[in-house]
């Protein structure tokens, strides 16, 4: 089972658009350096609604030759059609993907048979182990706990990331569901009560930009040391929020930059950072000690 801190790599782009790869196998470097304990390549953070299915796969492709096994690479591979996400899920496993990551469908907002005949199918057509993932405020689609609990008793479908926020929610999940079944957080504000609760790691947006200090918060939560999980998490909390002054990966896109990792460079329709919003997120990373000036 894949545990811990699990960061929701931004992918770094030059100002032409084009994927910066040097910029990229440094970010993966700077990650294995920190602590971080797994890389979710080309997931939603990651630009994969803007970036070709060939780049998809080519980003896939180079963080699994740059990691080399020294941690678990997860790729995500989700898409609104079927075919589509199937596609992409073959191609992780042909790079070596240790796991995929399949966001629900977005825009199309299929029903709860829907989603589960979508998973099964992508699981059925593709042996490699797959983690749901449920994010309705940005999709639209709500994967209700009954849905995941059935896609459970899948073989290959190994967890979910529950990005909700709704810690009662997430705890009846994690008593319902097999132990060899993990539940990870998608909501660096709620990931520590959940791992506390018996979740297995963070899949981590504020990751980028204090790697090791939400590496440490994870470890003591998973550990059950409620006390220094609190005190970790605390420290770096003003990113949490303020990482999403705007839609996410914008801020953290800009806040990476500010650390000398890639530059601000995003895809239409995103855009860079809005100026009125960059000193919040400047003096966010102050407090949580990403900078000091």
């Amino acid at each position: 089972m894949i545990t811990g801190s699990l960061v929701a790599l931004i992918t770094p782009m030059l100002s032409s658009g084009a994927v910066d790869t040097k910029k990229l196998d440094d970010l993966i470097e700077f990650h294995i350096r920190s602590g971080t304990h797994g890389i979710v390549a080309v997931g939603t953070t990651g630009e994969s609604s803007t970036l070709t299915t060939k780049e998809h796969a080519d980003v896939i492709r180079q963080v699994v030759r740059t990691v080399n096994g020294r941690i678990p690479v997860i790729a995500g591979t989700g898409a609104n059609a079927t075919h589509e996400a199937i596609d992409l899920t073959l191609a992780a496993k042909e790079a070596g993907a240790d796991a995929c990551l399949l966001v629900t469908p977005y825009y199309n907002k299929p029903t709860q048979e829907g989603l589960f005949q979508h998973f099964k199918a992508i699981a059925e057509a593709v042996d490699i182990p797959q983690i749901l993932y449920n994010v309705p405020g940005r999709t639209a689609c709500d994967m209700s706990n009954e849905t995941v609990i059935r896609l459970s008793k899948i073989s290959n479908i190994v967890g979910v990331k529950d990005a909700t926020g709704d810690l009662i929610r997430g705890k009846e999940l994690i008593a319902a569901v097999a132990e060899d079944f993990a539940v990870y957080s998608g909501d660096d504000p709620t990931a520590v009560d959940l791992m506390l609760l018996g979740g297995k790691g963070n899949i981590s947006v504020t990751a980028n930009v204090v790697p090791t200090s939400v590496a440490k918060a994870a470890e003591l939560a998973i550990a059950g040391d409620k006390a220094s999980a609190y005190a970790a998490d605390d420290l770096i909390k003003p990113l949490h929020t303020k990482l999403f002054v705007e839609s996410n990966p914008i801020p953290v896109k800009w806040a990476c930059s500010q650390l000398g990792l890639c530059d601000e460079a995003i895809r239409l329709p995103l855009t860079v950072l809005s100026e009125d919003k960059k000193a919040t997120v400047k003096q966010a990373m102050m407090d949580a000690g990403a900078i000091t000036v």
